[in-house]
């Protein structure tokens, strides 16, 4: 009698596909105040976009296992460039200013505000924007514009909780659950919801998981998977 061969476990690969991808180089690429200064659009690019102090540099930090890849800052607005990480030859991973803080002359605030939409709208390469929202508050209307602009230039995006660890765990289901309804009213949203914490590493297994699964389901304008 034949042994019987164990059947694969799509779910575990798809965890094991992220924790390979993220344990790869990483490096700082440059920081992007015009558009001229952009990189090639040879990898796939995924962009971290929330309110000002949310987490996003915590959050890349976090993602790929470096304590001080993406600067953090207690200071609102500190991000104020397009940062770009190159992970491998796999994907670009994109910080991008934060919003709903200003702390800043309004010129230069709306010279980020001009480079962002034009990046947004004009980058063939972009696979998917990553909004991270605060756990504690849920989306507010400055996500909701970033997320109109999101669905404007045809860009996919999911919604990310931060600061997960700071729910009692009652409070973070009935979150998770208000953002699940949230999002299947937003056009342009993909269905799933990470929860994650930065300073635990909750959900980074997850996110990890379905970063990797985008970069091998995405072909960019360069021709690299």
């Amino acid at each position: 009698m034949e042994a019987e061969v164990p059947r694969a476990d799509p779910e575990q690969d798809g965890l094991e596909s992220g924790r390979r991808l993220f344990a790869r180089p990483v490096v700082f690429v440059r920081g992007v105040a015009q558009l001229d200064q952009l990189p090639p659009a040879e990898l796939p690019e995924i962009a971290f976009t929330g309110r000002s102090n949310v987490g996003k540099s915590s959050l890349l930090n976090a993602l790929v296992n470096r304590r001080k890849l993406a600067r953090t800052s207690r200071t609102p607005g500190r991000t104020q460039e397009l940062n770009f990480f190159r992970l491998a030859d796999t994907l670009m991973l994109v910080d991008l200013p934060g919003y709903g803080y200003a702390r800043a002359p309004r010129a230069r605030v709306e010279a980020w505000q001009r480079l962002l939409r034009a990046y947004l709208r004009g980058r063939p390469n972009l696979a998917r924007a990553l909004v991270l929202v605060d756990a504690r508050h849920g989306p507010k209307a400055s996500d909701r514009a970033m997320m109109e602009l999101l669905a404007e230039a045809a860009v996919p995006f999911a919604l990310v909780l931060t600061k997960c660890d700071l729910l009692k765990p009652a409070e973070l289901e009935r979150r998770l659950e208000d953002t699940r309804t949230f999002v299947r009213s937003r056009q342009g949203a993909v269905p799933e919801v990470f929860a994650t914490s930065a300073r635990t590493g909750a959900g980074m297994v997850e996110l990890r998981a379905a970063l990797a699964r985008i970069a091998a389901e995405t072909v960019a304008p360069g021709g690299l998977p």
